[in-house]
């Protein structure tokens, strides 16, 4: 069953209003699909607009429902310089509506998840950029989505960090809900997401699986990397 349908003829901003054309995808419950491209290629561009955040927008964006819950997790943590990582935490409870008690529950596996216990009372801001980016996968996680749109998560993130990142984010899936990753460690990639959609000059040249994607390059076997530089040649 399809949670998300994009299918967006162009978007962008007030002065390129076609910064990203024809770009179509589907996203199903349970699924997570690679966002893949190079640098400009229009990845954030098209998480902006699934998110509704860009003015220019031609085209039709369908999550599953209308109470559908989308949690964003961004390349660069954003925070209230005032607030503890606690605070953050209890104002996402408050924006979503969480029952205390499950807040409190599910809050504190989150900081024990992530080691994060002992900053439960201090500012984000001074925390390092892994601790930062892991204050961002609580917040996310705490909402208990139906979309998750995940920008370039390990980035700044430990081995185990990322182990733990990838385990709740499968925990996740198995609920039901489906995630939307772009990512250039495509490594990782080809190894935990179920599809691909890889975008180059605010396009979408290609998209499916990786068998489709070895089938659309010619290279049987090939791995992501790859298919990804073999497409990216063909266009040049």
């Amino acid at each position: 069953m399809d949670i998300l349908q994009v299918q967006i003829k162009s978007a962008g901003y007030v002065n390129n209003k076609k910064a990203i054309e024809n770009i179509g995808f589907s996203l199903k419950k349970g699924e997570l699909t690679g966002l893949i491209g190079p640098n400009g290629a229009g990845k954030s561009t098209t998480i902006k607009a699934i998110l509704g955040l860009l003015p220019e927008v031609d085209g039709e964006i369908h999550p599953k429902g209308q109470n559908t819950r989308y949690a964003y997790i961004p390349e660069q943590p954003v925070f209230y310089d005032e607030l503890t990582l606690w605070e953050h935490l209890e104002l996402a409870a408050a924006a979503y509506d969480i029952g205390r008690r499950d807040f409190l529950d599910e809050g504190e596996k989150l900081l024990e998840t992530f080691r994060l216990q002992k900053e439960r009372h201090h500012l984000p801001g001074s925390f390092s950029k892994g601790m930062q980016q892991k204050v961002m996968l609580i917040i996310g996680f705490l909402i208990k989505a139906d979309i998750y749109i995940v920008d370039e998560p390990f980035i700044g993130l430990d081995p185990r960090a990322i182990r733990d990142f990838l385990n709740l984010l499968d925990t996740e899936r198995k609920r039901g809900a489906g995630v939307l990753m772009s990512t250039h460690a495509l490594d990782t990639a080809e190894k935990i997401c179920d599809s691909f959609v890889l975008l180059a000059d605010g396009k979408l040249v290609a998209r499916g699986n990786l068998a489709q994607i070895r089938e659309v390059c010619r290279l049987p076997g090939a791995s992501l990397f790859d298919c990804f530089n073999k497409i990216l040649e063909i266009l040049e």
